[in-house]
């Protein structure tokens, strides 16, 4: 075999002994992608902008692969979510006020990726700042990038607001892709499209050069076909070790239900307990709590990390706006930014006197600490690996007048600061269902657990490419 087809990839372990092997070039595997993208972008938007330098970048890759020379993830085509900086690529969060003014430098996760050998194809679709710009907004939708789109069913939602991302791996456009995550940013639409999702511990990838909703809750992450494909990433970018998924029996995993999940999600959790109980897996259930004041905490202190964070972002990169009251302003001054809905979140944000801004380092430790507590008693009260739960509701018809109120569970791991996995576990009718994992605080111990789920239980489709 000298090339492949980009709709149905082989593993990454398989791609690059192919490619180190010679049996595969980096141009070639480029090409596939790059064709893959021209065939189904058009129905989903899922890439905001290619990267010109791309074939230079596979050429590099071929003369190092040619030399003996390759790197963890050489030639390996990747597309990154566009609030990661990419020197003199896009880049704009989805805001067409950043749009057209690139950063001069590469955000350091995007210095790593390049380091292990990848080649940049070009960046992804997002919820526009993040998804922190209004309470009815619609997720997956950006002034630049327009709506992407559920390759499972078109006239649904992709999630968000790592919606691009996900939507390009499920769809074979390239096997990896960068995302970020504050609150449910990666899993949620992982867990929609049907692709593996993985928020990293805090701190395990720089977060230099990202665009930022809280510096201390960022981080970002990957997507990928399988468990195994997305740990290969993050060792390559981390130096982390090897998964290789554990055996399920004996193993004791708590399941939580999420919080008022609707009759169809509940199904699908009892159809992933069954199947784990019957590899010799010891299912317990659990509940976390859900109080009121440490989440509200949690909540004032986003609002005055984003106006925090933000601020010094856009004064840093230079360009056309460089404060959030100027972006806010600016929004008003332009019909395409506001023509579906508001900013009502960037407004409360920018209006965050000093007095929040003083406060927001105590509203995130007790939140933090509750999260932490919470997740740390379940699983020493019941001797648990780690606990599994349904990601999300899944994906809901796509409205002008903005997204439903839905549920999902990504919220306490996020407070918490521990990584969370999710993993396709199969449809819920015509549309992708996912379950979490988390639990542990090390990254390469909660893929472990979640590769051992994932050997039981997964359950990945090639999408229909359809409306429902």
């Amino acid at each position: 075999m000298t090339e492949t087809t980009a709709a149905q990839w082989p593993s990454l372990t398989d791609l690059r002994a192919r490619l180190t092997g010679r049996e595969l070039t980096a141009d070639g595997l480029l090409s596939a992608c790059l064709d893959r993208i021209g065939d189904v972008d058009p129905l989903v938007r899922a890439v905001l902008a290619l990267d010109p330098t791309a074939r230079a970048q596979a050429a590099e890759s071929d003369s190092r692969l040619a030399a003996g020379r390759a790197r963890p993830l050489e030639g390996v085509p990747v597309l990154v979510k566009d609030n990661i900086d990419t020197a003199g690529l896009a880049s704009t969060a989805g805001s067409r006020l950043l749009a057209g003014a690139p950063p001069s430098a590469d955000a350091d996760v995007v210095i790593r990726l390049r380091r292990a050998g990848a080649v940049v194809v070009g960046k992804t679709n997002l919820s526009e700042w993040g998804n922190f710009r209004s309470t009815g907004g619609v997720e997956g939708w950006s002034a630049v990038g327009g709506q992407t789109r559920n390759p499972h069913a078109l006239d649904h939602s992709p999630g968000g607001s790592s919606s691009g991302s996900a939507v390009a791996v499920v769809t074979g456009m390239v096997p990896l892709a960068l995302g970020t995550e504050t609150d449910g940013s990666i899993v949620v639409p992982a867990a929609l499209n049907g692709v593996v999702g993985v928020k990293p511990a805090l701190g395990l990838l720089p977060g230099r050069g990202i665009v930022p909703v809280s510096r201390v809750q960022d981080t970002a992450g990957v997507l990928a076909p399988s468990v195994v494909d997305a740990a290969t990433c993050l060792a390559a970018l981390t130096g982390g070790p090897a998964v290789r998924p554990i055996p399920a029996r004996g193993l004791r995993i708590g399941l939580w239900h999420g919080r008022r999940m609707n009759d169809a999600v509940l199904t699908g959790v009892a159809r992933v307990a069954e199947r784990l109980r019957a590899a010799g897996v010891v299912v317990v259930p659990v509940e976390l709590p859900w109080d009121a004041p440490p989440l509200i905490a949690g909540m004032d202190a986003l609002l005055a990390e984003f106006r925090i964070g933000l601020d010094g972002y856009l004064a840093a990169r230079g360009g056309p706006v460089t404060s959030l009251a100027e972006l806010v302003e600016g929004n008003r001054e332009d019909a395409v930014e506001l023509s579906l809905f508001g900013q009502d979140v960037l407004e409360r944000a920018a209006e965050v006197t000093e007095e929040q801004l003083a406060g927001a380092s105590a509203k995130r430790a007790q939140a933090r600490w509750w999260a932490r507590d919470a997740i740390g008693a379940v699983l020493a009260d019941h001797a648990l690996a780690g606990i599994v739960a349904p990601t999300s509701e899944p994906a809901w018809r796509l409205s002008p007048e903005g997204d439903p109120p839905t549920r999902n569970t990504s919220t306490i791991p996020a407070m918490a600061g521990v990584p969370n996995v999710t993993v396709p576990t199969g449809f819920l009718d015509h549309l992708p269902f996912g379950m979490s994992v988390f639990g542990p605080r090390d990254t390469f111990e909660a893929l472990t657990l979640a590769a051992a789920v994932e050997a039981v239980c997964g359950d990945r489709r090639a999408p229909r490419l359809s409306e429902a």
